[in-house]
């Protein structure tokens, strides 16, 4: 706890972000002297002029005392780089945030096995039946979701774990003050979150600017403390891809789901699945690399209740035989580019499975 203070003390400084926080660390060792260091000190560390300076003006103005009850009134935990329950995975990153602010419980991250997934603001109907389904299954296997609170994907990922009271963390651009978490229509989604046992979390101080380049800088920290990132619905160049670039340079593995070669909001998915990515289908491909893959089983025999008449019919005919899509168009009279999207949802679902060249299996027994 004394040095607490001081890692929130810096987190307050703008200009001290984790390399230069590092270089302090190792230059002091003790974070209390670097707190109370003069500027020949300060620059003898290695950090340029202009940020010692800021450090000795700025660090005048804050009450470290102040701070720590601050976050205590508003109930907001810390955990450094110091401390036993910072999430592992993150601190393997190149730059991990060397003091977190959570609300709500952060140890599950550590415990259980989490997948990222995000995705464009403005999803198509596809993309929201694809995260429900998807998601939804996953956290009935005990998969921890972490995902950004933003519109679109990430609420949809967010709504679907709380429904099946799965472990859901959100990372955020903002403060966890309330009057700062966003987007608005969404905190009542937030509160859900935290009343189902999951975690908001930020890396930044209480009090500080939310600015655009927040939410770019946090998408280190979802795919950091995550084992996979999974991309549903994302355009060329987005927010989403930057994500997905992080993953990938944390030696994170990245799937995606396959989508309309005609539609912008797939452009990002397809080009990363012809990248390398792993195109995900069914909830089955994420879980046997997480090696949860004999949990879906136990699922695939309970999903009666959840199946549209066509797919009822569809996965009844393919009981007993393995048939091609051609086949099953002219015995269920469903036009073909229609068929095409039934089967894909029956895939995702983790019901059939395409054998290769448009031929199709059930996985129920």
């Amino acid at each position: 706890m004394r040095n607490d203070r001081y890692f929130i003390g810096f987190s307050k400084i703008p200009q001290i972000g984790p390399i230069k926080f590092k270089i302090i660390q190792n230059f002091f060792e003790d974070l209390e002297l670097a707190w109370k260091a003069s500027l020949p000190e300060l620059l003898a560390s290695g950090i340029k002029e202009s940020d010692c300076q800021e450090i000795i003006k700025q660090r005048s103005q804050i009450d470290l005392d102040k701070e720590i009850e601050l976050l205590q009134d508003l109930d907001i935990n810390w955990v450094t780089l110091e401390d036993a329950n910072y999430p592992r995975l993150l601190k393997e990153i190149y730059d991990p945030p060397f003091v977190l602010y959570f609300l709500g419980d952060i140890e599950p991250i550590n415990h259980l096995p989490c997948l990222a997934v995000v995705g464009t603001r403005k999803n198509t109907p596809y993309g929201q039946k694809v995260t429900e389904d998807l998601v939804s299954q996953l956290s009935r296997c005990s998969v921890g979701i972490i995902s950004g609170l933003a519109f679109g994907i990430d609420a949809l990922a967010h709504k679907a774990t709380v429904t099946e009271n799965g472990f859901a963390a959100a990372v955020l651009g903002s403060d966890l003050d309330w009057k700062n978490i966003g987007p608005k229509s969404n905190q009542r989604l937030a509160h859900e979150i935290l009343e189902k046992g999951g975690c908001l979390i930020s890396e930044s101080s209480l009090g500080s600017p939310t600015f655009k380049g927040n939410f770019a800088m946090r998408n280190r920290i979802i795919s950091g403390m995550s084992k996979a990132v999974l991309v549903i619905e994302a355009g060329e160049g987005s927010g989403t891809m930057i994500t997905a670039n992080c993953a990938l340079d944390q030696g994170r593995d990245v799937y995606a789901i396959p989508g309309n070669i005609y539609s912008s909001y797939c452009q990002g998915t397809n080009e990363l699945i012809k990248k390398g990515a792993k195109a995900v289908t069914q909830a089955s491909d994420v879980l046997e690399d997480f090696q949860l893959g004999n949990l879906i089983k136990k699922q695939v025999q309970n999903k009666d209740e959840s199946l549209t008449e066509e797919e009822k019919t569809i996965l009844s005919l393919l009981g007993s035989q393995n048939l091609h899509i051609d086949k099953i168009a002219q015995i269920c009279n469903i036009r073909i580019n229609a068929l095409s999207g039934i089967l894909s949802m029956l895939e995702i679902k983790g019901l059939i499975k395409d054998s290769g060249g448009g031929n199709y299996f059930s996985l129920k027994k």
